[in-house]
C-alpha cells in the first residue's frame, strides 16, 4: 500500500480550533439538512491478546488507568472536544440549547468502550442535556458493528478469502510489503536479528463457524501491538513510556501500516466491505431518505466499522499522524445531506473528521476535516445517485 506524505495527505483538508467553523459551510443555495456519523470509540488500554504475554521485550509493557479494552478518561475529553466541535459545524441542523426529543440519535455497539464513547460525545455535545445512548443488552450481537458474528449476511468465507486474495495480492505479497515496518517494530521492541518476528507463515483460513475469517502469521502477530504503541502516544503517556523511548511520533505512524494492513484483509476487499458495511450501511441509506429519520444519527464503533463503509464507498482515509486508512480513536465519516432551495433537489457531501494524534495526545481544540469525493459521482453527488451507488456496493441483509 502507498503512503502518501503528510503534506499532500492535508491538500484539501481543513483544520479548524476553537469557534471556526469553515469546514461546514454548505455550497450556496444549498441548505443542511441531516447528518450522519459513523465513528470510531476513543483512546482506549490495550484488547486482550494485543500484548503478547511473552512481551517481546526485557522491560516491562506501561501501565494503564483502566482495565483492558476500556475507555480512559484522557480518551474521554478527546471525544469532548470534537463533540463541542461537531455541534459548531452541524448547528444549521438547528441543535441550539438541548436538542428536542428524537433530533439527535447516538447509538453504539455493546462494549464498554464503546458505550462510554458514546456518552462522552453526548456530554460534549450537549452538556446538562438529557441525550440518551441506546445500545443493545451486552449479551447480544449488534448486526450494525458485527455483522459476520451476527450472522446478518449470506456470508460465504471461500469467496471472501478469495476477494481478499485478488485485493492484496495475497498474504506472502502483503506480509512482504510490509517487511520494513515489522523490522522497525522489531527494533522498538529491543530486538536484534529479527528474533521478534513470528516466522510462522502467513495463512487465511475460514473461522471454525464458517462465519467469518482467521487470519495468522506476521501481521495478525504485530498489527495489534502496533495499536498498543498509538495508543501509548494517544494516551499522552511519558515519552520514556512510548514504545519504551524508542518510537517518537514518526515511528508510530510508520507501524500504523502495520495495523492498517490487518483492514487490508478484514474490510478493505470488496467482497469483505459488501458484508462489514452491509447493515450499517443501509441504516445510512434510511437516515438519509427516511422523513422521520433524527437529524443527526451518530454510530459509535470500531475502526473495522469505519474502514468497511470508506472501503464500500471506495475512498480512502488520511489524517496527520496516522498511517493511511489507521482510523484515528474518535475518528469519524461523516454524511451531509443538503437541500437546494430553489429546485428541492436533495445532495450529499462526504467528510473525514478527525483530531490528529498529536492534538489527541495534548487535548487540544483542533480538528482536521477532510472533504471526500465520492468516485462516479460529481461533488456535490446528488442524494439518488449516492444511495444506488453505495447499495450496489454492500450486501443485502438477511431478512
Amino acid at each position: 500500500m502507498r503512503r502518501t506524505p503528510i503534506l499532500s495527505r492535508l491538500l484539501g483538508a481543513v483544520m479548524v480550533a476553537g469557534l471556526s467553523t469553515a469546514a461546514s459551510a454548505a455550497p450556496r443555495g444549498l441548505e443542511l439538512e441531516r447528518a450522519v456519523m459513523l465513528m470510531r470509540h476513543g483512546v482506549r488500554a490495550p484488547l486482550s491478546g494485543e500484548v503478547p504475554t511473552d512481551t517481546r521485550t526485557a522491560k516491562p509493557w506501561p501501565t494503564w488507568p483502566v482495565s483492558e479494552g476500556r475507555l480512559t478518561s484522557h480518551g474521554a475529553s478527546a471525544l469532548k472536544l470534537l463533540a463541542q466541535y461537531d455541534r459548531r459545524w452541524l448547528a444549521p441542523l438547528g441543535l441550539a440549547a438541548c436538542p428536542s426529543a428524537g433530533s439527535v440519535r447516538i447509538w453504539t455497539n455493546t462494549a464498554e468502550r464503546t458505550i462510554a464513547s458514546g456518552e462522552a460525545y453526548a456530554q460534549g455535545f450537549a452538556p446538562d442535556c438529557a441525550i440518551r445512548v441506546g445500545h443493545l443488552a451486552d449479551d447480544r450481537t449488534d448486526p450494525i458493528f458485527e455483522p459476520l458474528s451476527a450472522g446478518a449476511t449470506a456470508f460465504d468465507p471461500r469467496q471472501a478469502i478469495a476477494s481478499i486474495t485478488r485485493y492484496t495480492g495475497g498474504m506472502d505479497s502483503l506480509v512482504a510489503r510490509h517487511r520494513p515496518a515489522i523490522a522497525l517494530l522489531d527494533r522498538v521492541l529491543g530486538c536484534t536479528s529479527g528474533a521478534c518476528s513470528p516466522d510462522s507463515p502467513a495463512t487465511l483460513t475460514p473461522s471454525a463457524d464458517g462465519r467469518g475469517i482467521d487470519l495468522s502469521g506476521p501481521i495478525r502477530a504485530t498489527s495489534g501491538i502496533a495499536q498498543v504503541m498509538l495508543l501509548e502516544e494517544a494516551e499522552s503517556m511519558p515519552r520514556a513510556a512510548v514504545g519504551w523511548g524508542r518510537a517518537d511520533p514518526a515511528t508510530t505512524e510508520r507501524l500504523g501500516a502495520l495495523h492498517a494492513a490487518l483492514f487490508d484483509v478484514f474490510t478493505r476487499s470488496p467482497y469483505m466491505a459488501a458484508h462489514q458495511a452491509s447493515v450499517l450501511g443501509h441504516r445510512i441509506i434510511e437516515t438519509l431518505t427516511v422523513p422521520t429519520a433524527p437529524r443527526l444519527d451518530v454510530m459509535v464503533g470500531h475502526d473495522t466499522n469505519v474502514t468497511a463503509l470508506a472501503a464500500a464507498l471506495g475512498v480512502d482515509l488520511d489524517a496527520p499522524g496516522f498511517a493511511r486508512n489507521d482510523v484515528a480513536p474518535g475518528g469519524a465519516l461523516v454524511i451531509e445531506r443538503l437541500r437546494d432551495r430553489t429546485s428541492g433537489v436533495r445532495y450529499v457531501r462526504l467528510f473525514y473528521r478527525v483530531q490528529s494524534l498529536a492534538a489527541i495526545r495534548a487535548l487540544r481544540p483542533d480538528v482536521v476535516v477532510t472533504p471526500i469525493a465520492v468516485p462516479g459521482c460529481a461533488a456535490p453527488c446528488r442524494l439518488d445517485r449516492f444511495v444506488a451507488r453505495l447499495e450496489s456496493r454492500i450486501a443485502a441483509p438477511r431478512s
